[in-house]
């Protein structure tokens, strides 16, 4: 499928696993490459799990990058084929498109791989995309980016 469109902004990403929601948060502790991005039910404080989706370029048809809402340079990283977020230069963040499923979005990698929550407390994971509701993800809008209104 052709990617789609997503208007920039503040979102909750919510996976589609069996049981009460949860979302993409980012663990506090780093180690290895960065803090690892997992699955989680939602916490008190949205500081970890509230992400600016923004195009990687200001050209129409960009692919998206992934940042902490509260923490502009904390972006997504790809690594051994598991995702992260770290403090490291813009242009080393993981790039994304977004395809339309039944029930939610596909959030692909450049290199075509889906971003999948195993489980509960699971590091999410990028693989070959399936049909599988693990790769199924709802993106909650929460509000612009400041300075995009």
């Amino acid at each position: 499928m052709p990617p789609i469109p997503v208007k920039p902004g503040i979102y909750k990403v919510h996976t589609h696993l069996i049981g009460p929601g949860m979302l993409v948060t980012a663990t506090e502790h780093a180690v290895k490459h960065g803090a690892p991005l997992i699955v989680d039910r939602p916490y008190p404080v949205p500081f970890e799990q509230e992400w600016a989706v923004v195009p990687a370029e200001p050209v129409p048809g960009s692919p998206y990058v992934f940042h902490l809402a509260y923490e502009d340079r904390a972006g997504i990283v790809i690594a051994e084929d598991k995702i992260w977020v770290n403090n490291v230069p813009r242009e080393e963040w993981a790039k994304f498109t977004f395809e339309k499923v039944i029930g939610g979005v596909k959030i692909l990698s450049d290199k075509g791989l889906a971003w999948r929550a195993p489980h509960r407390g699971a590091q999410t994971e990028l693989v070959p995309p399936k049909p599988e509701f693990q790769e199924t993800w709802t993106l909650e809008f929460i509000r612009p980016v400041e300075g995009t209104e």
